[in-house]
């Protein structure tokens, strides 16, 4: 077979535009009581655990592409004249398959897998005795199932709070609360993880985007990791995370807000050949008491 760089096929017969191969379901992510992330293909994001705090949801689809690893250059999974990709190669079951005896066999027999046509950027060779599948082929190992894996077992949390005023401290309406996450790689990131099937390595690696602040009297704030606050600023606003409540706490449940943080935790993968990235989130809560100036009349 004539080998050829994938931009020079493309180029020469335009199957590089072809349709890709189905793309996998959305995957649920979901991120448990200050735990790791779970993923389930298939199955919609929910709520994990059932206590109020540190609880995470996955959103959004996993985005699947196929890469030629020696180049750098995205390619189709599938190509109706070529097969799959499994790095770095495009591999079909050879039809018919060799007679008893061929080389191609490598001294096995038919029935013993298969002889395959592989088209090879990298001038491998065009017909391959495989024992098994080529990873990513006929529902063998698949890099984004794998990622899956990899992103249900990352070490990450929900945010891991900082506020003043302190909870079990009442605040006063009108004066600034500080919001802080106190970082680490389970609460900011980086967090990695690996898993390895099939000959295939797969990491993924996340880190907080944002962090949404559910003030719990109908506001929210959108921040980044928040100033961790200092004796020293006195009554000043935080510079990059901060809130002043306009109503008293009173009336709510138990007389206080529920301060919600959720940390959207942005996922990137690869490895097998493939990359993709997706979104998962991880939240905490905290209880805040804010009630109003007490001026004694003469």
């Amino acid at each position: 077979m004539l080998r050829r760089p994938l931009a020079a096929l493309a180029v020469t017969s335009g199957l590089l535009v072809a349709a890709m191969s189905p793309a996998v379901a959305d995957t649920g992510v979901v991120c448990p009581s200050r735990g790791s992330c779970q993923v389930g293909v298939t199955v919609p994001g929910k709520s994990g655990g059932t206590t109020p705090s540190n609880q995470g949801t996955g959103s959004g689809p996993s985005s699947r592409r196929c890469v030629d690893t020696l180049q750098d250059v995205e390619v189709p999974c599938y190509l109706k004249d070529l097969g799959w990709w499994s790095p770095n190669c495009y591999f079909k079951v050879m039809e018919p398959q060799p007679p008893t005896g061929d080389p191609a066999w490598q001294g096995h027999k038919p029935g013993d897998g298969a002889v395959y046509d592989a088209y090879c950027p990298d001038e491998g060779p065009p017909v391959q005795w495989r024992a098994a599948p080529p990873p990513g082929m006929d529902g063998s190992v698949d890099p984004a199932q794998l990622a899956a894996e990899a992103v249900k077992r990352l070490p990450i949390d929900g945010p891991d709070i900082g506020v003043v005023p302190e909870p079990g401290k009442t605040g006063v309406v009108g004066m600034p609360v500080w919001l802080w996450n106190r970082t680490s790689p389970r609460t900011w990131g980086p967090a990695v993880e690996s898993v390895t099937a099939g000959g295939i390595t797969v990491t993924a690696t996340a880190h907080v985007s944002q962090i949404v602040w559910d003030m719990g009297d109908g506001h929210t704030v959108t921040c980044g990791a928040g100033t961790p606050y200092k004796e020293s600023e006195g009554a000043k606003d935080s510079p990059s995370c901060g809130y002043r409540y306009a109503t008293t706490s009173n009336g709510g449940e138990g007389d206080v807000f529920w301060v919600t943080a959720t940390a959207t935790w942005d996922v990137h993968w690869g490895g097998g050949g493939q990359r993709g990235d997706l979104t998962t989130t991880g939240s905490s809560q905290v209880q805040l008491r804010v009630g109003e100036v007490q001026v004694l009349g003469q």
